[in-house]
């Protein structure tokens, strides 16, 4: 079963502009950014560095994020999310990526979309 492409953020663009714009929740060993998306259905996103392992190990952890996704979408409110794995989440599991998705969901609920995610320090990197 595929997540359709309606549900994926597949441009850099949007990338960019979650996390730049978005609400930051660390959730165990993933950070997701949340952005709201104006009334429409969750969309995700997923960004794994090649500091992860190698191909296999980065492809498998995109399926993970993408079936604990989809798994639960009817429950994330309308929102933009950017994934993005940490060193520690290839250990984890996909029972890990599941229970670190929830918990950033609830945690959503309290936290406010409303207020931009503080922009990081320091020059560099592409607008």
């Amino acid at each position: 079963m595929n997540l359709p492409k309606a549900a994926r953020l597949r441009r850099r663009r949007d990338f960019l502009r979650v996390q730049q714009r978005g609400t930051r929740l660390h959730a165990g060993d993933v950070v997701v950014i949340a952005f709201p998306a104006g009334g429409r259905l969750p969309r995700i996103g997923i960004t794994v560095s090649s500091k992860i392992g190698n191909a296999v190990v980065r492809n498998r952890v995109k399926r993970w994020v993408r079936e604990a996704f989809r798994a639960e979408r009817a429950g994330w409110p309308p929102v933009d999310l950017v994934v993005i794995a940490r060193s520690a989440t290839p250990g984890i599991g996909i029972d890990g990526v599941r229970r670190a998705l929830a918990s950033a969901r609830a945690r959503l609920g309290q936290a406010s979309l409303d207020a931009p995610a503080t922009p990081p320090s320091g020059g560099g990197g592409r607008p």
